[in-house]
């Protein structure tokens, strides 16, 4: 064991213990897969990262993201959280306006703007799911068939079944058979796109997401899944290409992820990030 620089950050929120918190083990080389499987398992936070060198050109360093339940190849919050902590640790881009994160999902970049970091979500993959899987999901979750509008598997290295719900009431109550929904292997996502005005700064879209596959039965702010919704979304014409969403309500938390399309198609998650924790640890 070694002491290692070790941040516990919050993601989508300015004030702290409000938004989806992350474990960061900085200068992580020499770990072993296990090594970092079990600290991630004994965090206990939907996810922990290891920051590393990068071995791919072009990156600015190297990512590894851990579930209790196992690495994923991308995921939304750890990203974001893993570039606030290795720019307030001293990292240095190669480009002022930007940052170039490695994972196994590949190279995705981030933008800075004031206070936000936001992400490019990258390449989806979806496809529409079979009548009996969706009914077997929407059972699951606790649903009638009059609630659910849509319906997609969204896959962007982390794959979700996302589900278009018909009010924000909808979404909000929700009490999910995890059990089910870990026997069935699917993470779900379920989101319900409202009419509040973008420029009055109130949240147009709720969100709630459910990976008990992966050892987290409802994940407080999810950017993978907030990521592949957008892209969905407005695809269909089903939301606006800049929005406000919200998510974490039922776990008392208030996350908030600025999505947007820029010019060009490229769909960016982003959001505010704040240091809670800020030392060492052993490992």
């Amino acid at each position: 064991m070694r002491t290692r620089p070790f941040k516990q950050v919050d993601v989508f929120t300015s004030t702290p213990y409000f938004g989806n918190p992350l474990a960061v083990v900085m200068e992580a080389d020499g770990l072993d897969d296990e090594a970092m499987r079990r600290f991630a398992q004994w965090t206990n936070l939907s996810e922990t990262t290891f920051l590393l060198p990068p071995t791919q050109a072009g990156a600015d360093y190297r990512v590894r993201i851990f579930t209790p339940g196992g690495e994923l190849p991308f995921a939304g919050h750890p990203t974001l959280g893993s570039c606030h902590a290795w720019l307030e640790a001293g990292g240095r881009p190669a480009r002022a306006d930007r940052i170039v994160q490695q994972c196994a999902k590949g190279l995705v970049e981030i933008r800075r703007k004031g206070h936000s970091l936001a992400f490019a979500a990258p390449e989806l993959k979806r496809s529409s799911p079979s009548p009996a899987v969706l009914a077997q999901i929407a059972g699951a979750l606790g649903l009638k068939p009059a609630q659910v509008l849509a319906a997609q598997v969204l896959d962007n290295g982390p794959v979700w079944f996302g589900l278009l719900l018909d009010s924000s009431q909808s979404v909000l109550g929700l009490n999910p058979d995890h059990a089910q929904l870990k026997a069935l292997g699917w993470k779900a996502g379920v989101a319900n796109v409202g009419v509040a005005a973008a420029d009055a700064g109130q949240p147009q879209v709720v969100v709630r997401a459910f990976a008990s596959p992966i050892g987290v039965n409802e994940d407080p702010v999810t950017g993978s899944f907030n990521a592949s919704l957008a892209q969905w979304l407005m695809a269909e014409g089903l939301a606006p290409e800049h929005y406000l969403a919200t998510q974490g309500q039922r776990l008392g938390r208030d996350g908030r992820v600025q999505v947007s399309r820029d010019t060009g198609g490229q769909v960016w998650v982003g959001g505010e990030t704040v240091t809670c924790i800020d030392g060492t640890v052993r490992l």
